[in-house]
């Protein structure tokens, strides 16, 4: 140190003495000391609850946490808000920090400041604060519950089995356990609004494809029906796949393509050998099959036809984007089966095995034929190969 200081002190221009240097050392330490804990009391200071439920557009939230068993239980330990969704870790708290710019901006801005505009936000908000949590396993619920210190012997014999269940599917908390502090958004309101604006696009993106796929159950006939009202000679059902023929106003002539098993050839099915329907014929209709070689399944004996049948149908129930189905599809799959659980993996049933998978769930969720139907579609689609 005393070579230091000397070199220093024998450097042209020094006007200084050590004891300057000194001085100058300790102050310059002093401000950045001062600094440093008047950010990190700043940091601190912006997770308490106070501060966190004092912007207007909080108070809604705040409400739904306060009829909580995080804010109120038996054991009168709370947990604020901080808690839940700011780290503890320095680096991921700092993070969190920066991203509540945003919502800095948006109180200024007043994009959810009364109860209707928080409504229309609530469920992709929720869908924000899930994926961060699923992302860290739920870091922030793990830094109070902790898996060693649960006695199983308070818990349910459901709770218990269905916790064991998803840790051995490696799942998260957050699988299983959403709307614990806050109400849960109308989760159909995701997948209800996206299938009214591929419905709406439709018209627009099959202007020029000669590839499209049904975005519901559509009627379907063997001639030009005069219009709609007409008896049809069968059905299309969702994402089925159609090449375009013609097409005269609202109306569509296309081929549809598939399998038929011997004995059942009302029925066209995706791939031979799996319950994945594209179509439901009338016995009339079903003799207007044009039918390839047939061919006999080795695993189970039945014999599959490859088939086609030229038909019409609207052109407005159709969509040419098969990449937005799907993603309709996951969507409508994370929303509607992921609000009471952890999702099972698309693959880990095959096409066939579904049918039954989600029938037993049917009771459970709230969709409609036609969504019910575009599920076990989407299901089969990514099931395993």
């Amino acid at each position: 140190m005393r070579s230091l200081l000397n070199r220093i002190r024998q450097a042209p221009g020094w006007r200084f003495s050590p004891l300057a240097l000194l001085g100058l050392i300790v102050v310059v330490a002093g401000v950045s000391l001062a600094g440093g804990i008047g950010f990190w009391a700043t940091v601190e200071h912006t997770s308490e609850l106070e501060f966190c439920v004092s912007c207007h557009s909080m108070q809604i939230p705040y409400k739904e946490y306060q009829a909580s068993v995080h804010a109120s239980n038996a054991s009168g330990v709370r947990a604020v808000c901080a808690d839940c969704h700011v780290p503890r870790a320095v680096l991921p708290k700092l993070w969190a920090k920066m991203l509540a710019v945003n919502d800095v901006i948006g109180e200024i801005r007043g994009t959810i400041d009364t109860p209707e505009k928080y409504e229309a936000k609530r469920l992709e908000l929720a869908k924000v604060v899930w994926a961060r949590m699923e992302a860290t396993d739920s870091r922030e619920c793990r830094s109070c519950h902790v898996q060693s210190a649960m006695d199983i012997h308070k818990q349910t014999k459901p709770g218990v089995e269905q916790m064991q269940a998803g840790l051995d599917k490696g799942q998260t908390c957050i699988d299983c356990h959403k709307g614990i502090a806050h109400h849960l958004p109308d989760m159909a309101s995701g997948y209800k609004a996206e299938a009214a604006s591929l419905q709406a696009a439709a018209a627009k993106e099959n202007a020029d494809a000669a590839l499209v796929y049904t975005l519901g159950v559509a009627p379907l006939w063997l001639a030009k029906p005069a219009g709609e009202e007409d008896e049809p000679d069968g059905k299309l059902l969702p994402v089925a796949g159609l090449k375009v023929l013609a097409k005269k106003g609202d109306l569509m002539q296309a081929q549809v393509s598939g399998w038929v098993q011997e004995g059942a050839e009302r029925l066209i099915y995706a791939a031979r050998g799996q319950r994945i329907m594209v179509a439901a014929l009338t016995a009339d209709a079903a003799e207007k099959l044009q039918k390839g070689a047939p061919e006999v399944d080795g695993d189970t004996g039945l014999t599959w036809t490859p088939v086609t049948l030229d038909i019409w149908t609207s052109r407005h129930g159709v969509y040419s984007n098969l990449d937005a189905l799907w993603a309709y599809g996951k969507d409508m799959y994370t929303t509607a089966c992921g609000s009471c659980h952890g999702l099972t993996p698309t693959d880990h049933f095959l096409a066939n095995q579904w049918i039954g998978a989600l029938a037993d769930m049917k009771g459970n969720v709230s969709l409609d034929d036609t969504e019910y139907r575009f599920l076990l579609r989407y299901l089969q689609a990514h099931a395993q190969k």
